[in-house]
């Protein structure tokens, strides 16, 4: 992708290393009607060009009412401040990945590895459990817990007019005990996300799969990555 990119009706790329910065992870955006719901935020320093890149399809910035936070890596949330300083949108995330978002333990932002200095957020709304679902806009969000990249890891996924969109990011890894990966929990988190049989899958460094791609694609890193 090498510009702002519709995946389907109300679903957006609109950041990433081709869209926005070569550090950002995909940032995906939902049309929810009432409200703008944005995928994970990047790292921040793209954040211009991602606003830009919302208006190319003629939305708005100030209605990006949410931000989920896939996980706490600096890639997915270095933005979150902007978004909440400029338009004071809330951010979502999982109460196991809190600590790296709101600054309490910075190791697990693994910021170290880009040279960035994180501006820590506060979380508005803290996920536990296993399954939550929230109703933003107009559109319901299903946020499925999937530890094993980070403890704290969801995967989110809503029922679109074209099908099933499944946002799991950092499917591929990768995986450290700096910041609590866990090999055994990624393999039950990957068979919940084959069990959606989703339509679309927007993955959080290598794009856009559809179809039975989306099953070849995770079905080859739980190759890679044996018990």
């Amino acid at each position: 992708m090498s510009k702002a990119t519709t995946i389907c009706d109300g679903v957006y790329a609109v950041g990433g290393p081709d869209l926005s910065r070569p550090e950002d992870a995909y940032v995906y955006l939902v049309d929810a009607k009432s409200c703008l719901v944005l995928i994970d935020a990047g790292v921040g320093y793209g954040n211009d060009k991602i606003e830009r890149n919302i208006r190319a399809h003629g939305l708005e910035p100030a209605q990006v009412w949410y931000v989920i936070a896939t996980h706490c890596h600096i890639d997915h949330i270095g933005g979150l401040h902007l978004w909440r300083d400029r338009y004071a949108s809330k951010i979502i995330a999982h109460e196991l990945d809190r600590a790296g978002i709101e600054g309490e333990n910075d190791s697990l932002t693994a910021a170290s590895m880009y040279g960035v200095n994180y501006r820590p957020v506060k979380v508005d709304t803290i996920l536990s459990g296993e399954q939550n679902q929230l109703r933003l806009g107009e559109t319901d969000f299903n946020l499925l817990h999937t530890p094993g990249h980070t403890p704290g890891s969801i995967s989110v996924y809503i029922d679109t007019s074209e099908g099933r969109v499944l946002f799991g990011q950092d499917i591929h890894g990768p995986f450290s005990p700096s910041w609590g990966s866990d090999i055994r929990e990624w393999r039950r988190s990957m068979r919940k996300l084959l069990d959606l049989e989703a339509d679309f899958l927007c993955e959080g460094h290598a794009g856009i799969y559809r179809g039975e791609k989306i099953r070849e694609y995770i079905e080859g890193y739980l190759n890679r990555y044996p018990e």
